[in-house]
């Protein structure tokens, strides 16, 4: 299961009510962050998830609405005891960035790991999520995120008595570990039948729409994308900020294909996004609004 908790919706400045733009998501005992604006930390109380879990942070870029809140956001980890290492990752000057940040929190207990995002594309797995990094376009560097927690295939018992394979090493196989016994190596794809669909979440802010975005959050069981702007005659500042819209963002989940949209990253005017959803839904009838401690729980497919 997958815990996915909205922990800032606001875009820019935040406001009564809207912090920041940050999302967490929670997965076998790990947290991992994605952004750290502004008030990151109140929002991650309120929602009543502790800091101490966080053992990764991905940074979409380096624009004050997105990271101004890290610093704090540290102490607060570390007065939590935490002592495990942090895995950062972020584009090009991530460790330049975080340690200029760090400035006003120069001692903390635990270490701090950074990854660099250099290519368009990047692929990791840490903690139990695969993560694909694809960089967006925005009027700086920006990347977003597709996080995937694969699912293996069944494990067939009969094919494993069919092989001969010692009973103790069926538990090891199921893990994905490939065992030697007497002499012979046992590989995890003689007894596991083809992969399952796992679950996938795709974040993407900060951004025109682009074809690229579309290709990496196809069949995502939650799309969570900017939506800046709302009224129509706001277009024009969309494509010169290089944001999106509603309905662009709408029309990016209908053609991926998603199971749901929620929106975000909303401008400072925006007060009541209520208003433009009718049209919303008309391109793309899973559109929710985002709002800060939104949560959903993903699993499985069942009978999968």
């Amino acid at each position: 299961m997958l815990d996915i908790c909205l922990l800032g919706t606001g875009g820019m400045m935040p406001l009564p009510g809207r912090w920041l733009t940050s999302m967490l998501a929670r997965y076998n005992g790990s947290s991992l962050l994605i952004d750290c604006g502004e008030g990151t930390q109140i929002a991650l109380k309120e929602a009543g998830w502790s800091p101490k879990p966080i053992d990764t942070i991905l940074f979409t870029h380096y624009h004050a609405d997105h990271i101004s809140g890290l610093p704090g956001f540290l102490l607060s980890m570390g007065n939590s005891d935490r002592t495990e290492p942090v895995t950062m990752v972020g584009p090009k000057g991530l460790e330049r960035v975080v340690n200029s940040l760090r400035v006003i929190a120069p001692e903390l207990p635990f270490e701090i790991r950074f990854h660099e995002l250099n290519e368009a594309d990047e692929y990791l797995e840490l903690n139990g999520y695969r993560i694909h990094a694809f960089r967006v376009n925005h009027n700086v560097t920006c990347y977003a995120y597709t996080l995937e927690i694969p699912r293996a295939g069944r494990f067939d018992p009969e094919e494993a008595k069919r092989r001969n394979i010692p009973l103790r090493l069926w538990n090891p196989l199921q893990k994905g570990q490939t065992m030697e016994y007497e002499g012979v190596t046992y590989t995890p794809d003689m007894v596991m039948g083809p992969a399952r669909k796992g679950i996938k979440v795709t974040y993407c802010t900060d951004t025109r729409p682009t074809a690229h975005i579309v290709e990496c959050a196809k069949d995502a069981d939650l799309f969570i994308c900017e939506g800046m702007y709302g009224e129509h005659e706001k277009e024009a500042d969309a494509k010169k900020k290089k944001h999106m819209t509603f309905y662009e963002a709408a029309q990016i989940a209908r053609e991926a294909q998603v199971q749901e949209l929620w929106l975000t990253h909303y401008s400072p005017s925006m007060v009541d996004g209520r208003r433009y959803m009718k049209e919303v839904k008309s391109i793309f009838e899973q559109t929710h609004l985002g709002k800060d401690g939104k949560t959903v729980e993903l699993d499985f497919e069942e009978g999968e």
